[in-house]
């Protein structure tokens, strides 16, 4: 609901216990109720709240609906988007029929298009053409995911759909975010073409996304993938076809106990498998050829699955699997990293910043592995790597959820890994990479965390670099010391009356404009920089970026509706302009930050607001300045049991001539410099403090 009114949920709860005509709930549960989509739009549209239903949302809300679940609709939504992107025609013929006709002719229909994608049908096929009393209940949607592909191409409206359906139920799926699928691909080496990739626990298909060719291209790529779960080997296929040209094999089965590609040499293997599963098959398993390195403890899990991989690719073939961190360093598995290192199987151990991927509290690694050819010599040394060990130059750490901060963590990787690759050796960088010889990793622990190996960084660059954020910060005091603000006078009774405006009714004036933060960012070339909440709040330079485009879509099949370009662009994320003031709405905080010639430019993010002033009318600093009082926050704010939430439009300010803004603005602004200049004492403090701990205890530093 919210989102179709463009409002926050905490709106939506407000509306609900406001307004006696509120639609009841029609089904789920006291604290999640559900609600008819059509009663739903008729109560917005009578409180002007709703002038038309995007037709994404209209599709998301027949998905998620579903009498069958959203599961089974994605699966019948794929398959009528591969038929409507292969055989338009087709499509065409059996969506001019009753819904009745339409589900008896749409199984053929679909078979036709499976087949060459998937393979002939078979046990282990993951995908297979609904029944037509299942597809009977699924032909509305299938018709309003017609028109979606009209408007956004085929492999677009699938991708906007499992999305959602991912976003919707997060605890559900292990997910493999985006930018460690991306490194985790290169490191692979999937760019050339002719490759065979495999994924033996493919999930949502993440890191097969990664790897597969552009629409259009790779048509001599081959995926294969297999997961436990029958569904989500289905949606990975469907997913794979709709997304690249490239052969798409998937199966369901079990892994470890039931291999379906027990034929296949792959030229890849890419995985991130089930961490610390005690029932990975141990028992029944016990003899299998596979273990080449070692019979895998009952508690080591990954470690089987790392030897599943070696034992799928050709000879000379890599892999690249995400592991735990205590997986380098667990007593139980000591034998197996020894082998692996003996037969030069592993070439490089790289620790990712935490929050890279689920669980997000750990700095995960990544095994870049070779299977050796029979007459291939052992490699004398192994890549070690701390990505996540750098920080910033403000003294904050790589946050591996900011997907701003991957672009230089994959470059370093990248860069150092194909350094050692070259030369077969790695120069020593200090608290980021090294290479080891394979006899220093060999004892009684094999120990393979590079955080055990790196020499750390020297201490802020030295002594030296120590010496210059110490003139840094004498130089902050002084200027936060002539910034400190005068002794504060008493008011005059006048300011008690003074007659009071909101936002909301500014607004609607013409003396500014409201636009929410945004947390998509299409419609925007790659690297704008993305002012986040806690850019905000810290005061900080925009710290995120808009990711890289994804490929163009494929054009709309002969026989489609024409779109008009212009209705089917998305609106364009507004970006800021100096004089703008930006607004944080989570967490209660009373924050508000007027953007400068240096933030100018940016996108705002989730959990802000921007507001834009007409400067004749509206002084920003007097704006911000006055959104800053504790009370006014107060009284504009909404509390959950767990969360606080901000409504701008509720914020007053007092209606003041221009020339009056303006001196409170004067004041404002010198507070906003002198809290400047504290945060960034606050930082250099830090940065010495930690340097000069760092620097006596490591030797660096003299006492």
């Amino acid at each position: 609901m919210a989102r179709l009114a463009g409002v926050g949920r905490a709106a939506v709860s407000n509306w609900r216990r406001r307004h006696a005509d509120f639609p009841k709930p029609v089904g789920g549960t006291d604290t999640s109720p559900s609600f008819a989509l059509g009663e739903v739009e008729d109560w917005l549209r009578g409180q002007g709240k709703l002038s038309e239903v995007p037709l994404r949302e209209r599709v998301w809300q027949q998905l998620a609906g579903h009498p069958a679940g959203p599961v089974p609709a994605l699966l019948h939504a794929g398959c009528a988007l591969l038929l409507v992107h292969d055989r338009h025609p087709d499509w065409l013929a059996a969506s001019a029929v009753s819904d009745e006709r339409m589900a008896r002719l749409l199984p053929d229909l679909i078979e036709g298009v499976l087949t060459p994608r998937f393979g002939p049908p078979s046990a282990t096929r993951a995908v297979h053409a609904p029944a037509p009393d299942e597809l009977l209940p699924s032909a509305p949607l299938l018709r309003s995911v017609a028109e979606l592909a009209a408007e956004l191409g085929a492999p677009t409206a699938y991708e906007f759909l499992l999305g959602r359906h991912l976003d919707a139920n997060p605890r559900q799926y292990t997910l493999t975010p985006e930018g460690p699928a991306d490194l985790m691909a290169a490191l692979a080496g999937t760019g050339r073409a002719g490759r065979t990739v495999l994924d033996p626990a493919c999930g949502t298909g993440a890191l097969l996304r990664a790897a597969a060719p552009g629409p259009g291209d790779g048509a001599d790529c081959r995926l294969y993938g297999q997961d436990s779960a029958p569904e989500l080997a289905a949606l990975t296929a469907l997913r794979l076809a709709l997304g690249s040209a490239a052969t798409v094999r998937t199966a369901a089965a079990d892994t470890l106990r039931a291999d379906t590609f027990t034929d296949r040499a792959a030229d890849v293997v890419l995985c991130h498998p089930p961490f610390n599963d005690r029932n990975w098959g141990h028992d029944e398993l016990a003899y299998d050829p596979r273990w080449e390195y070692g019979f895998p403890a009952r508690t080591e899990s990954e470690l089987a699955w790392v030897q599943h991989a070696l034992a799928r690719l050709r000879d000379g073939g890599g892999a690249v699997v995400l592991m735990p961190p205590a997986a380098a360093s667990r007593r139980s598995g000591r034998r197996v990293r020894a082998d692996l290192l003996r037969r030069g199987a592993l070439r490089a151990v790289i620790a990712l910043p935490a929050g890279a991927a689920p669980p997000y509290h750990l700095p995960l690694h990544v095994w870049v592995l070779r299977r050796p050819g029979t007459d291939a010599p052992s490699a004398p040394e192994v890549l070690l790597v701390e990505a996540g060990g750098g920080a910033a130059a403000d003294g904050r750490h790589t946050d591996g959820r900011d997907p701003g901060a991957w672009t230089p963590v994959r470059d370093a990787v990248l860069g150092a890994f194909r350094r050692f690759e070259r030369d077969g050796t790695f120069p020593e960088e200090p608290g980021f990479a090294l290479s080891v010889q394979v006899l220093e990793l060999l004892d009684d622990e094999v120990d393979l965390a590079p955080a055990r190996r790196l020499p750390p960084r020297a201490a802020e660059g030295g002594a030296d670099e120590l010496r210059e954020v110490r003139a840094r910060l004498d130089e902050t005091l002084r200027l936060t010391a002539g910034l400190t603000p005068p002794e504060a006078a008493p008011g005059t009774p006048d300011t008690a009356r003074w007659p009071l405006t909101t936002i909301g009714e500014l607004a609607r004036a013409g003396a500014l404009s409201i636009h929410p933060g945004q947390s998509a960012t299409a419609g925007l070339p790659a690297d704008v920089p993305v002012l986040t909440e806690h850019d905000v709040l810290a005061g900080t330079a925009p710290s995120a970026a808009t990711p890289s485009p994804a490929a163009p879509a494929a054009p709309a099949p002969v026989g489609a509706p024409h779109q008009d370009p212009a209705a089917q662009a998305p609106d364009t994320p507004v970006r800021t302009a100096p004089g703008d003031v930006v607004v944080p709405v989570l967490g209660g905080t009373a924050a508000a930050r007027v953007i400068d010639e240096a933030t100018a430019g940016a996108v705002p993010g989730r959990g802000l607001v921007l507001l834009r002033p007409d400067q004749d009318a509206l002084d920003p600093w007097f704006l911000a300045g006055f959104l800053r009082g504790t009370a006014n926050n107060r009284q504009a704010s909404s509390y959950a049991s767990t969360s606080a939430r901000l409504d701008v439009r509720r914020l007053q300010l007092p209606r003041l001539p221009p020339a009056q803004q303006r001196g409170y603005g004067e004041r404002f602004r010198a507070l906003a410099a002198f809290e400047d200049a504290l945060r960034l004492a606050g930082r250099l403090g830090e940065r010495l403090v930690r340097g000069m701990h760092d620097g006596l205890t490591d030797g660096s530093v003299s006492p």
